[in-house]
């Protein structure tokens, strides 16, 4: 008797970067309750990561941007350049019109807030899966608000080569910090802080730390009142 070919569906492999154990165990649960969906590799910072990716085989990773020693963008970059086949959706805190077209430019497929329910990250998910660029509203707004405007004074190409963590110390030395400050603020040495101050103003042209301060500033507030 011929036994009939059984042609079995793959489900949708994710692997989850986040460098918070709670929040990979969440998604987890999340994707418990999906029948065609698992969690095939979980990893917190970059290295791991691309190991996990290589020998998981997903379909799509799911990044969160600050990860525990590395830049979520940057991870992003190296799953589009050596994974293509691997779609990426960025799940971060921080604020989506500031970040969401940096992370669609890095080659993520999609952005979507932690804040957000379980159930939107699995439809981000499926949507990305789908073909489809996902947007929350506000990041949509932000992006069309920029096409429509395409002097708006926060929009500098300059801007965009910083990498996530140069971006938020320039982001808080706009905002009046001290070195000091933000080294605490961001968990490291006030040494890395001058490291990252020296390389924004390299990829800025800013030849003094005065200039550095006017421009962060300026930046802070053009993005304050878009």
């Amino acid at each position: 008797m011929m036994k009939k070919a059984t042609n079995k569906v793959r489900n949708i492999r994710v692997f989850l970067v986040d460098d918070h154990p709670l929040v990979r165990q969440a998604l987890k649960q999340a994707m418990l309750h999906e029948q065609d969906m698992e969690v095939c590799g979980e990893a917190d910072d970059r290295e791991e990561a691309l190991k996990g990716i290589a020998v998981a085989d997903p379909d799509l990773a799911i990044v969160d941007l600050r990860l525990r020693d590395s830049d979520g963008l940057e991870l992003v970059r190296d799953i589009r350049d050596r994974h293509p086949k691997v779609l990426s959706l960025v799940l971060s805190m921080q604020d989506e019109s500031l970040t969401a077209e940096r992370a669609v430019r890095a080659g993520a497929r999609g952005y979507i807030s932690k804040r957000e329910a379980p159930d939107k990250i699995i439809e981000a998910v499926r949507k990305v899966l789908g073909g489809e660029i996902y947007w929350s509203e506000k990041a949509a707004a932000h992006v069309a608000s920029k096409i429509a405007s395409p002097s708006h004074p926060g929009n500098s190409s300059a801007i965009d080569q910083l990498s996530e963590r140069e971006l938020q110390v320039f982001e808080q030395i706009g905002e009046g910090y001290s070195t000091n400050e933000i080294a605490s603020s961001l968990h490291i040495d006030v040494s890395t802080v001058e490291t990252y101050r020296a390389r924004i103003k390299e990829k800025l042209n800013l030849k003094s730390g005065s200039e550095l301060l006017q421009t962060a500033i300026r930046w802070c507030l053009a993005k304050a009142y878009h």
